[in-house]
């Protein structure tokens, strides 16, 4: 046991402890190895503080979601923040920001996802990430594009779908990195046009 494991944390170290672990047994065995109950025993804890934090197996892997997910909505928009002025370089970086962004995430990310296929908690949480990737496309792609606020939104919701997609092909090695930019970059263009 570690030194963190056997002194008492404050509530968000230990949580932060606990996430830690968990998210190293999904690495190394997988979903399927993750409970509450191993979780404590690798962090170093009784079973009831892992159940304080997480409630439910649903509960930690949702916690474990979020937090990756977070990681990677900073990175975006650490891209966001510095965007070409002519439309072509932007749709470009925003293209090469969204596929880091799928990359980086790792093979937790969509084990994650798989784990949770058909919780109704999961599914909601997984369409808010959704609204605030299309929010922040939005927001990014706003000073490019004269389309009513509507419009924008509809096409920023195909944008991130298309985005999803063409990153799904480009990591089975369908497609390579300079292809998949170049073709979300341009629906991006293409889209944001009035046509």
């Amino acid at each position: 046991m570690s030194e963190t494991t056997t002194r008492r944390l404050p509530k968000a170290e230990r949580r932060e402890q606990l996430l830690d672990t968990a998210l190293a047994i999904v690495r190394e065995q997988g979903t399927d190895a993750l409970t509450l109950g191993y979780l404590a025993e690798r962090a170093g804890v009784s079973k009831p503080i892992a159940y304080e934090h997480f409630q439910t197996r649903a509960g930690l892997l949702i916690a474990l979601y979020r937090r990756l997910d977070a990681r990677q909505a900073q990175a975006l928009e650490r891209s966001f923040e510095r965007l070409p002025k002519r439309f072509a370089e932007a749709a470009r970086a925003l293209a090469q920001a969204y596929l880091r962004c799928y990359s980086t995430a790792g093979p937790e990310y969509p084990a994650l996802v798989a784990a949770l296929k058909g919780d109704e908690q999961m599914e909601r949480e997984q369409q808010t990430l959704i609204d605030d990737y299309v929010a922040r496309y939005r927001n990014a792609l706003a000073p490019y594009s004269s389309l009513p606020a509507p419009d924008l939104h509809l096409r920023c919701v195909g944008i991130v779908g298309a985005g999803d997609a063409i990153a799904q092909e480009w990591q089975r090695g369908r497609v390579d990195e300079a292809a998949a930019v170049a073709s979300l970059a341009s629906l991006i263009q293409r889209w944001l046009s009035k046509a």
